[in-house]
């Protein structure tokens, strides 16, 4: 089977080549880039070691807002094969153009997070997430077939043939969101088909989801292994890196792009260790470049070699994002910090959501967190002390916490909404 992994075991072998390239192909290309570089009175030239990539501007989100429709776009209109776009959630969607370089590399190293979690072309892969202007259906698609494995696509939702699907074509593995996975693992036990079903594994990503979460959509489809993978539209698409079998982090493709953790306040440069936003430089992308490219993503570099034996750096799961981040009466909080307490409590599920409002002028937030499978509510009020004390004692604010029944929150083919806040600004 061919191999998509390099055995160059000096992986920073020709950044710094990547840095200058990128640099000056985003100068000569870009008006914005130009600008910006001008602002700081920089010329390509002037980057002459990895250290100087410090001295680079930040792009952000509303550099590609801004640059509607086509921004930073840095070759020749006759040069781009093909656009994808983010959802267009919040105003205009960021439009991302790509030319058959950037879809040839994307594929390239999509198809290593199939090798990373020890796919063959014997696997047949059922791939359950967005296709249209999304970077993700076409994504695993493509990669999974320059990979050699059997393409199953069949986009979200749609339960009863997801069902079907796993049945008749046997399929093995499932590229899905975290949620997605959960909807159609009780699915599954509902039907009790889970022994006419060949899942092995399961490839998940676009959203955060705790240990419990995970824990439960493995046990629920039976899976020997799920694998987190990363990646974002500005940054070709999903498959941008990858968990291994040890499950210690996300292997990045550092020949492909550079990654900072920054302090999101200062931009200070954080050590191995330290949570910070992730922010991105391509080393090879054409179409639209990333110099310094602010994702708002929570993370932290691992430092120590990975057990697996990869020589590729690593980075810790997502922890949240800076703009999920709410303020309860004067404390900051992320969804994350919430996860990873309920992740420790015996007698719970894995789905929660919490709510922000207000009473009598004075903030008010409620946690509802559903109760473990096949258990009764005899033990609720007991339950709610516990996790009431403990995220008093770990975020230092006092929740009112409703527990309540099983599978009675909503679930979601995409991503699960956690936050719902309604208080007057």
């Amino acid at each position: 089977m061919k191999t998509f992994l390099p055995s160059n075991e000096n992986l920073k072998k020709g950044q710094l080549e990547g840095l200058q390239w990128t640099v000056t192909h985003a100068y000569r290309g870009s008006e914005t880039y130009r600008k910006k570089f001008d602002g700081l009175n920089l010329k390509p030239e002037d980057i002459q070691s990895l250290d100087d990539l410090k001295r680079l501007p930040f792009t952000s989100a509303e550099d590609l807002s801004e640059g509607y429709p086509f921004p930073l776009q840095s070759v020749p209109m006759r040069d781009v094969v093909r656009i994808h776009t983010s959802s267009g959630t919040t105003g205009k969607r960021k439009v991302l153009c790509y030319t058959q370089k950037d879809i040839k590399d994307w594929t390239h190293f999509f198809a290593r997070c199939f090798e990373l979690a020890g796919l063959t072309v014997e696997d047949r892969v059922q791939i359950a997430v967005g296709y249209g202007p999304w970077t993700a259906g076409i994504g695993f698609q493509m990669a999974c077939e320059a990979f050699g494995s059997m393409a199953i696509p069949i986009g979200p939702g749609n339960i009863e043939t997801q069902t079907e699907y796993l049945i008749d074509f046997k399929s093995t593995v499932l590229c899905c969101t975290a949620s997605m996975g959960l909807l159609l693992g009780e699915e599954v036990e509902r039907r009790g088909i889970r022994d006419k079903i060949n899942l092995k594994k399961m490839i998940y990503g676009a959203e955060r989801s705790s240990d419990a979460m995970r824990k439960r959509i493995k046990s629920l489809l039976g899976l020997e292994d799920i694998y987190d993978i990363s990646g974002m539209t500005e940054l070709y698409g999903p498959g941008t890196g990858i968990e291994c079998s040890a499950h210690q982090g996300i292997h990045y493709w550092s020949d492909y792009y550079i990654l900072e953790i920054l302090n999101p306040d200062t931009s200070e440069t954080l050590t191995p260790g330290e949570v910070g936003e992730m922010v991105v430089t391509t080393l090879q992308k054409e179409a639209v470049p990333l110099i310094r490219y602010r994702t708002h993503d929570l993370t932290s570099l691992i430092q120590e070699p990975c057990p697996c034996g990869n020589q590729f750096p690593r980075h810790d799961r997502l922890q949240g994002r800076t703009d999920d981040m709410f303020i309860f009466r004067g404390v900051n909080i992320y969804p994350s910090q919430i996860d990873n307490l309920l992740s420790s409590l015996p007698g719970i599920g894995s789905e929660y959501q919490v709510f922000l409002n207000q009473m009598e002028g004075k903030d008010k937030l409620t946690l509802r967190i559903e109760r473990a499978q096949n258990t009764n509510s005899t033990g609720d009020s007991q339950t709610a002390e516990n996790i009431k004390t403990l995220i008093k004692h770990k975020v230092f604010v006092t929740p009112d916490v409703d527990v309540v029944d099983y599978g009675s929150l909503p679930r979601s083919e995409r991503k699960t909404k956690r936050v719902s806040d309604v208080r007057e600004i």
